[in-house]
């Protein structure tokens, strides 16, 4: 039976994993901002509609932690989505996703900060040894691909502690179903990218994408919304369930690995420099999350011990969930 729940968290890493070259071949015809936009104005109204369906119109009440819920809807939801979205401008979607794999080790971190609960000194040292792989993927082992790794390097560690920082206040709201959480948030966040959009729209930061262009990426919206944000999703959570957050998170670390394998099916042919990259930071991240498990204490009689998950700690649409 626990092999047959490893097919869960299985489907959920492989979808996020085909969607950021989904959506990197959907920037061509629609700017970051709107894209995210239009892709979270479905996903909320999908989610809405689950919601009002499985638990009525009293759950999209705040229950007086309305700020709380909108700043990390903002942060997380608006945050991530629109920083990734910008950062696929500059960098190639292979280096972003291995961004996105390095969500459990900074949200390890963000615990430190505002927690006190510091992590392992191997934890750390794992990290850092993750985002030298990343930096090898990027720059290419050339110290002149640093301008690159710069800009869109910069916007994706923004997004990942946006999102380390989401997945830290999802641990307060243990009373509120995934469901719940999830909805309430995503909408704080689709308003506030709403305003951007807007906003970015009228100063002619960017242009509001005309009707042929929005048909053009249906395609793709339809796969970051449905299977992105709803099927992935729902196939973490119940993996989450039968497996343990620690067990699942373990699975992130095949994003980057279907990102790969997808741009080499699309023609893209990596050097070795960048495979040795990419092998270094999922080396270093599967240890990461092993050294980041509690490990139970030997005592002198055997006796049953229970099993016991620490705080999930999982990649940004995953946690989007809890």
């Amino acid at each position: 039976m626990r092999s047959r729940a490893t097919a869960y968290p299985l489907v959920a890493v492989l979808g996020w994993g085909v969607m950021f070259p989904i959506l990197a071949s959907a920037l061509d015809r629609v700017d970051p901002l709107n894209l995210t936009t239009a892709r979270y104005l479905l996903a909320a109204v999908v989610l809405v509609a689950i919601l009002l369906l499985r638990e009525g119109a009293g759950a999209l009440r705040h229950g007086g932690r309305a700020l709380e819920v909108v700043v990390l809807g903002v942060v997380g939801f608006a945050g991530f989505n629109l920083l990734t979205n910008l950062a696929l401008e500059h960098a190639a979607p292979q280096q972003i996703s291995l961004f996105v794999a390095t969500t459990p080790v900074i949200t390890q971190l963000v615990r430190w900060a505002r927690d006190g609960v510091r992590p392992k000194p191997l934890l750390l040292a794992l990290s850092l040894v993750a985002l030298l792989g990343v930096g090898l993927v990027i720059t290419r082992g050339s110290l002149a691909g640093l301008g690159q790794f710069g800009l869109g390097g910069l916007m994706m560690i923004g997004a990942v502690l946006g999102w380390g920082i989401y997945t830290h206040g999802a641990s307060r709201f243990g009373e509120w179903s995934p469901l719940r959480f999830t909805t309430l948030t995503a909408l704080a966040g689709t308003a506030a990218m709403l305003a951007l959009s807007i906003g970015a729209d009228a100063v002619g930061w960017q242009h509001a994408p005309a009707a042929a262009d929005l048909v053009a990426v249906a395609p793709q919206l339809a796969y970051a919304v449905f299977v992105g944000a709803v099927i992935a999703v729902l196939a973490w959570n119940t993996g989450v369930q039968r497996l343990g957050a620690a067990n699942a998170a373990l699975f992130m670390n095949l994003v980057p690995v279907t990102t790969f394998a997808v741009q080499i099916a699309r023609g893209y042919r990596p050097e070795p420099v960048e495979l040795v990259g990419a092998a270094i930071t999922i080396a270093a991240l599967i240890a990461a999350n092993l050294a980041a498990r509690p490990r139970p204490r030997a005592t002198s009689l055997p006796r049953p011990t229970a099993v016991t998950d620490p705080i999930a700690v999982t990649d940004p649409v995953a946690v989007s969930a809890r």
